[in-house]
């Protein structure tokens, strides 16, 4: 796969439609030619203490960010036609579903492909399927683990290698 975007978000809490920050790398003909890296006002608006110990988010990082609808406006064209990538895609099109349904919006039918379930085929003798244990089997030095643009990164390193 030479075309895609690769996708990562954070959430404040437990629920999937809490959506804290979105990371986009956009790859097209196997180069990376775009990213895309943002901070969202949950929905709804709190932090579980063990979502802020994972990324390190707070409720004073995204007390001025903007709603989902309005990031998601700046991101659309960006993937317009790309397939999608994520590291472990239930979570991350769950979240993408949940959100979008929170809002009221349209959800296009977009083709999600996970790199955490080709890992598995890839690398059957990983230690685990991590992101950044992949990332590294994939000579990717992932240096900001559970930052949103930074895992996406990792995500698009990893897909342009496997998938």
């Amino acid at each position: 796969m030479t075309d895609f975007a690769a996708i990562d978000f954070e959430t404040a809490n437990r629920e999937r439609t809490s959506v804290c920050s979105v990371g986009v790398v956009v790859v097209r003909g196997g180069v990376v030619c775009d990213s895309f890296y943002d901070l969202i006002h949950p929905e709804p608006n709190y932090y579980s203490y063990w979502n802020t110990r994972v990324h390190g988010l707070t409720a004073a990082d995204t007390e001025r960010a903007a709603v989902f609808p309005e990031v998601w406006a700046q991101i659309e064209p960006l993937i317009e036609g790309l397939p999608l990538v994520a590291h472990n895609k239930a979570f991350d099109e769950s979240c993408l579903k949940a959100v979008m349904r929170c809002y009221g919006m349209d959800y296009p039918d977009y083709r999600f492909y996970c790199t955490c379930m080709a890992s598995r085929r890839a690398f059957p003798f990983a230690q685990n399927h991590k992101l950044d244990t992949i990332a590294a089997l994939c000579g990717y030095d992932l240096q900001h683990h559970h930052h949103a643009l930074a895992d996406a990164e990792a995500c698009a390193a990893i897909a342009l290698q496997i998938l």
